[in-house]
């Protein structure tokens, strides 16, 4: 295995943990009502969904990956247009959309748990992150590394939260987050595109050379 591979693996842990979203809302609102503290138990609960969906995400692209990687470049054709679609929402999020997915919650480590093993959106954005940043390794990817890659995409998302954790107790971060939140929703949008972009690019011109 190459620290390439790990590098990419963890840096789509980092972006699937920390790019704003309905999990990063509640940690910037539970942060604003109860401080750190409650922000940092959320998110601990909320690994524990990212461990499940990493460790799905990661057997379902090297599973696509032994068939072939015509087969993956597929996977991420559609991974691609799955992240310029979340991407297009998060451009065109109105303020009112903003509002409905905010609020602090009482049990903050519960609905930590449920919240990230039940978040049907999950799967996918692992799925399509992952598939983002491996796409360009497709053939060096194997069985025998997947307790690595799932490691390497806990630590990067994991890294991911500690930001998170030290930006939502800080007063002057809460209030630029709540001046400018629309903002910041729509810059993540064009990180998302960018990133399918990206693989999108990348499928196509494996595509191609598998056809020529």
């Amino acid at each position: 295995m190459t620290p390439g591979i790990l590098l990419a693996t963890a840096l789509a842990g980092f972006v699937y943990g920390i790019t704003p979203g309905p999990g990063v809302l509640a940690v910037f609102g539970i942060g604003a009502d109860r401080g750190r503290r409650a922000a940092a138990s959320f998110l601990l609960g909320h690994l524990a969904g990212d461990v499940l969906w990493s460790t799905l995400a990661l057997v379902a692209i090297i599973g696509v990956t032994s068939f072939g990687t015509v087969v993956f470049d597929l996977l991420g054709i559609l991974s691609g247009l799955y992240l310029f679609w979340l991407g297009w929402r998060a451009v065109r999020t109105s303020r009112s959309a903003l509002a409905d997915g905010e609020g602090a919650m009482r049990s903050p480590l519960r609905h930590g748990l449920v919240f990230g093993a039940t978040n049907p959106k999950a799967y996918p954005v692992a799925l399509a992150t992952l598939t983002a940043l491996l796409s360009a390794k497709a053939a060096l990817l194997g069985w025998g590394m997947l307790p690595a890659l799932v490691l390497a995409s806990c630590l990067g998302g994991l890294a991911g939260y500690l930001i998170l954790v030290l930006l939502v107790g800080a007063a002057p971060v809460r209030r630029f987050y709540r001046r400018h939140q629309l903002m910041i929703t729509r810059l993540s949008g064009l990180l998302f595109i960018g990133f399918a972009a990206h693989v999108l690019a990348h499928s196509v011109s494996g595509l191609a050379r598998a056809r020529g």
